[in-house]
């Protein structure tokens, strides 16, 4: 849950920015906040991968990591957004600097939009589950789908107001409405990553290797 709590963070970090305090001031700590969520995020997609590819050789012989180019730009990204945030903290070119975050935070989130799903379904090849899903394995699912496409949007929207930050009048508005939008994000598809581990963690299912061919 920490990944959404900075969803949290960076979402009303922008909103005070928007009512006219020191916006420019709390544009570069959302832009921290999120970049730490974002790297959050996608340890806890990396771990996930990692529990089921530890399963056993037979298992995981047959498992791969699904989006693993969206999982790196997470980290990349994520570790930059930290550094940039940092330096437009300091006075180094804040409106460019947060512009330029928010643009690589939404190519971000546009690479990485399929790793919830993806996760989902190498979840459900890997653990062969004896009895029928459960009910909240199913609403985990339809909670991964469903994240995928806002995360893509968002993604979409956040590169669109950068690049429009870069460019316009209005740059430090624009980028804390990009980053409003990201944290909210952030905040739904960490809820729904929280919610498909949860859903696996039954301590009385029954797992069964892969027979062979």
């Amino acid at each position: 849950m920490i990944d959404a709590l900075g969803g949290i963070a960076a979402a009303v970090l922008a909103i005070v920015g928007l009512t006219g305090f020191d916006p420019e001031g709390m544009a570069a700590i959302a832009t921290i906040v999120f970049g730490a969520a974002l790297l959050i995020q996608a340890s806890t997609i990396l771990t996930e991968y990692m529990q089921v590819l530890s399963l056993g050789a037979e298992e995981s012989s047959s498992v791969s990591i699904g989006g693993g180019e969206g999982i790196s730009a997470m980290f990349l990204v994520g570790a930059g957004g930290i550094v940039l945030g940092v330096l437009a903290l300091l006075g180094i070119a804040p409106i460019a600097l947060i512009a330029v975050a928010v643009i690589a935070f939404g190519s971000a989130l546009v690479l990485g939009s399929s790793s919830v799903r993806q996760l989902y379904l190498t979840q459900t090849r890997s653990l062969q589950i004896v009895a029928p899903r459960s009910g909240n394995q199913l609403i985990a699912g339809q909670m991964a789908s469903g994240s995928t496409g806002i995360q893509l949007m968002a993604g979409l929207a956040a590169v669109v107001l950068g690049i429009l930050a870069l460019a316009g009048n209005v740059s430090v508005l624009l980028s804390l409405a990009a980053l409003l939008v990201l944290g909210v994000t952030v905040l739904l598809t960490g809820s729904t990553l929280s919610g498909l581990i949860l859903s696996f963690m039954r301590p009385n299912a029954t797992l069964t290797r892969r027979s062979p061919l």
